[in-house]
């Protein structure tokens, strides 16, 4: 490891390695990595490694077992300090590089990725490269966070529950605030059973599941809380077989997102405890997949230490703000670990045709981030 660059001259550091940063970022990004192709996510994966151990020094261990390839670095023998989360699939399929090419132009970079959030790797380890001493460190890039992380979530909050803090690289909010706070996240599927009969000439004898299924919308969209922020949204509808049939089953998805673990069980017990309005009717709700929030004590403690070296820096203030969607950092929070979120790369347009990095800030977002790590391995 290079000996350590005092605070004041980090920014410059950074600035002056901007080009071989673009570089990286551009050879990451050109290497397309969706969620669903694991050919792809072990080409990706080996690009990150290869980054990874260039400026480090170190070689990852690799763990594909489950599928997706996901990295993992161990610095040092010694207790955690600090584990630093980041992912590398994207959401673009193959070919998108086609519609969406790698490009850097009038200080905005461009390309499927680039944001969310391979601009973010770069980033994590330039500034691991420039520390004396990383002994504690552990690094963990996945690869299926697009999709929830449903093979790597049990890695990170194993690793969150071994560390004391938890930084999370995903991309900043606008205009480079931190995110403090995220919305957890319960899916569900209502299972309506009904009774088929013919359309035409007995209906009466039915039970209609899409009527049954209607007067379930209606009352699951009133189960939100706009003053607390929760949202409860019918989404998938399915039912019936053929037009000609009083449908027999219905189901219905249900996307559940509160900013509190006691609004998400207020929300789990109405939905278990909804009742048929059709005599005859069942109702069930099947919870699948759920992410706790990450509430804003989570990262009260973090975030006041990112302002003060934001401010050591001359970096100006810093603001963070409380988001909707879920990434890892839900999952660090969860495991009880404190979490500061949104430390990647600052632009906008995250899974849009305008998906953009702003060159000007990767050295500033490098150097807070640089400032922190140092922060908590002290």
């Amino acid at each position: 490891m290079p000996a350590p660059i005092a605070q004041p001259a980090l920014v410059a550091e950074f600035e002056a390695r901007l080009p071989a940063m673009l570089d990286e970022l551009g050879d990451l990004v050109r290497c397309e990595s969706p969620s669903s192709d694991l050919a792809a996510l072990e080409r990706s994966a080996g690009k990150v490694a290869d980054l990874g151990q260039r400026l480090t020094g170190r070689a990852p261990e690799v763990i594909a077992d489950a599928g997706p390839t996901h990295l993992r670095w161990t610095f040092g023998e010694g207790p955690r300090r600090v584990l630093l989360v980041g992912h590398h699939d994207t959401v673009w399929p193959l070919g998108s590089l086609g519609d969406h090419p790698w490009s850097v132009a009038d200080g905005v970079v461009r390309g499927p990725g680039c944001l969310d959030m391979k601009a973010g790797l770069v980033q994590l380890f330039h500034a691991l490269s420039v520390l004396a001493d990383t002994d504690g460190v552990t690094v963990v890039v996945n690869g299926d966070e697009e999709v929830g992380s449903p093979t790597s979530s049990a890695l990170i909050e194993q690793e969150a529950r071994r560390s004391p803090a938890a930084l999370v690289l995903e991309m900043a909010a606008d205009d480079g605030a931190l995110k403090t706070a995220r919305k957890g996240i319960c899916l569900y599927e209502m299972q309506i059973e009904g009774r088929a009969a013919h359309a035409g000439l007995e209906p009466e004898r039915g039970i209609n599941a899409s009527i049954e299924a209607a007067h379930l919308i209606l009352a699951i969209a009133g189960l939100g809380d706009p003053e607390l922020g929760t949202t409860v949204t019918p989404t998938l509808l399915r039912s019936g077989t053929a037009a000609n049939v009083v449908p027999a089953r219905a189901t219905l998805a249900v996307d559940a997102r509160a900013s509190s673990v006691a609004e998400q069980q207020r929300v789990d017990a109405a939905l278990r405890g909804i009742a048929p309005v059709l005599p005859g009717a069942k109702v069930t709700a099947v919870p699948g997949p759920t992410c706790r929030p990450m509430e804003p004590a989570a990262s009260a403690g973090l975030f006041a230490t990112a302002q003060r070296l934001a401010a050591l820096l001359g970096l100006g203030p810093l603001r963070g703000v409380a988001v909707g969607g879920a990434s890892d950092g839900n999952r660090t929070a969860g495991a009880g670990t404190p979490t500061l979120d949104g430390l990647g790369a600052v632009g906008g347009g995250p899974h849009a045709d305008h998906e953009h990095v702003r060159v000007e800030a990767i050295p500033e977002r490098t150097a807070l981030l640089t400032a922190l790590i140092a922060d908590l391995l002290t």
